[in-house]
């Protein structure tokens, strides 16, 4: 595999026409921006692996590849994913689940990983339910449908939760952490998370570009991506559902992402900040130094693989 992956880089090189020695390192050089790493690594378990890297922003700079991956949780892992995972050569993986989550699917990850909890949810902890919970109550349609008030309840319940990313005091608590820690030099390689690498990890993700200078659009456009690793990622607990008489919308709308989801963590950012900035700085205590050195870190004028 390793070998593999190095005639990828060789060849990536001579298509681009430069060398660039820190990106032929990381294994996404060879992917288009938002690519699954997970399906490129061959780790079925993990189709929302991404490197957040490779995307360019308004002023032509790139965010740089092989610093800070995101990802569904690494529940289950085997020992052939582990092994392959290693090639990112992770130093810290940050959780942003719940603890009923955390204790139903512990992160399965190697030794030399340091792994942190920053549990976003814990304000609204009722709201993110354990898979193995999901699953039991995905087998009866009916009572999913009376819980959650059909399909538009369940996109009703996550606009509800995207703009409580913004609001809850353990939201805004647990973001300033996990962005504090992506500035620290000594941190990456990195990985953050939640269940399914969509929602939490989705406004973290959306909120780091905007910050970043990532256009709007470009921002959509790789949230919108997790439909495409997780819906086939879930399929059959979809047709179950369906085969039982539900309605397909509703676990699509648990396991995808909508627009309208991340519009009102927007929504919640500009009503209650009117810039991204401002949201670093006085919803999440992080100051205008501070932001400029996470822009330092993550933005480079080298050309990438687009």
């Amino acid at each position: 595999m390793k070998q593999l992956i190095s005639k990828v880089f060789i060849a990536s090189f001579i298509l681009a026409g430069s060398w660039l020695p820190v990106q032929a390192q990381v294994p996404s050089v060879a992917l288009t921006p938002g690519q699954s790493l997970g399906a490129f690594l061959d780790i079925p378990s993990l189709p929302n692996l991404r490197d957040i890297g490779g995307y360019q922003n308004n002023e032509g700079l790139y965010v740089v590849r092989g610093k800070t991956y995101r990802s569904n949780a690494f529940n289950p892992m085997n020992a052939q994913e582990l092994a392959k995972l290693g090639q990112l050569d992770l130093k810290n993986d940050y959780d942003l689940r719940t603890n009923a989550e955390i204790a139903a699917a512990p992160d399965i990850i190697s030794s030399g990983v340091h792994y942190t909890q920053f549990n976003v949810m814990a304000d609204d902890a009722d709201v993110a339910i354990p898979p193995d919970q999901l699953s039991i109550l995905f087998q009866d349609p009916k009572r999913t449908a009376e819980k959650f008030g059909g399909a538009q309840g369940v996109v009703n319940m996550f606009t509800k939760s995207y703009r409580g990313f913004v609001s809850m005091p353990s939201a805004k608590k647990n973001y300033r952490s996990l962005f504090l820690s992506l500035q620290n030099p000594t941190s990456s390689p990195n990985v953050f998370h939640c269940t399914n690498g969509k929602d939490r990890t989705g406004w973290a993700a959306a909120s780091l570009y905007a910050l970043l200078g990532i256009s709007k659009d470009k921002i959509y456009e790789d949230y919108l991506l997790s439909n495409q690793y997780l819906l086939p990622f879930h399929q059959k607990e979809i047709d179950a559902f369906t085969a039982k008489g539900g309605d397909p919308e509703i676990p699509i709308s648990f396991f995808g992402v909508k627009p309208a989801y991340l519009d009102a963590a927007f929504d919640e950012m500009n009503k209650r900040y009117g810039s991204i900035e401002q949201y670093f700085s006085k919803g999440l205590g992080i100051d205008a130094a501070t932001q400029k050195k996470v822009r330092a870190m993550y933005l480079t004028s080298a050309a990438s693989i687009k």
